[in-house]
């Protein structure tokens, strides 16, 4: 029996063409994509993960979507707050797609879409906020700034996680004046503990001297003892002014003199006992 090579090649040119469309009708998704379907311009379904099929030419893949969390960064230069300082602020955004047929449908280029919104929501927000605000309070202005972006994509099938501004740039010139705002209100803190000390030193020198005045026996030990302590130091000449001695009730000049030859002699004996042991 005789093959026609004719209707050979016609099988042949039917196989090809199936095996061609089926390898078109052919799809897979990876784990995290999903698929969104049309038939004939219309709207049919979600498919993936995995492998699915279509149909060649009467459908098509619209989108593919990643259902991952996506992190986007965006900025406001040169963008005014509400006491007119420029700043630049940047942040980052951390959201992801939970409801893929309205962030097929709903909005074109959804991810552009989101950066944009994001930015405007940036820009507004800092427009309402002051600097110091801005720079003390970042985790309100991210609250705030998640609360207007939500509001701006609500209905297109997108979750926002979080927000967070990452860094806020103000000019030279103003960081230099705050440096010495800074230092001056350090500069003020301290001469007011400083006039704090002062005052609790002058409380604490008049209950003392209510007590002395009740006390000329304490008054005067501790006039001695006063005193003392100068003479043992190693300054060669102490001057007492003759009035302090009669105030304090130390006696005339030639005690005092007695005094401080003793306790020379004290010390000079020490210098000799503690020089004993090197020689």
């Amino acid at each position: 029996m005789e093959i026609d090579p004719f209707s050979f090649v016609n099988i042949t040119i039917i196989l090809i063409v199936v095996i061609v469309l089926l390898a078109m009708s052919i799809r897979i998704a990876n784990q995290w994509e999903r698929v969104v379907l049309l038939f004939l311009g219309r709207f049919v379904g979600i498919r993936g993960p995995g492998l699915f099929f279509i149909i060649p030419f009467l459908n098509r893949v619209a989108y593919l979507i990643d259902i991952r969390v996506i992190t986007t960064s965006f900025n406001a230069e040169q963008t005014l707050t509400k006491d007119t300082v420029p700043v630049n602020v940047d942040a980052v955004l951390f959201w992801q797609v939970t409801d893929v047929e309205k962030a097929a449908l709903e909005v074109m280029n959804y991810k552009e879409a989101v950066f944009l919104a994001s930015q405007t929501a940036l820009r507004d927000v800092i427009g309402k906020t002051i600097l110091s605000e801005m720079l003390t309070g970042r985790e309100a202005i991210d609250v705030e700034l998640q609360r207007m972006i939500e509001g701006r994509i609500k209905g297109w099938g997108i979750k926002v996680i979080s927000v967070e501004i990452r860094d806020v740039v103000i000019p030279s010139a103003l960081q230099d004046a705050m440096s010495m705002q800074a230092q001056a209100e350090r500069e003020r803190q301290a001469r007011v503990i400083l006039g704090d000390s002062e005052r609790q030193i002058a409380e604490k020198f008049e209950e003392a001297a209510k007590t002395y005045v009740n006390n000329p026996t304490a008054l005067h030990l501790r006039a001695m003892n006063m005193l003392y302590e100068g003479l043992k130091g190693n300054a060669t000449i102490v001057m007492v002014p003759s009035t302090v001695l009669q105030t304090m009730t130390l006696g005339d000049m030639t005690g005092t003199i007695a005094l401080a030859k003793t306790i020379a002699k004290e010390q000079e004996a020490k210098t000799d006992t503690e020089q004993k042991p090197q020689s």
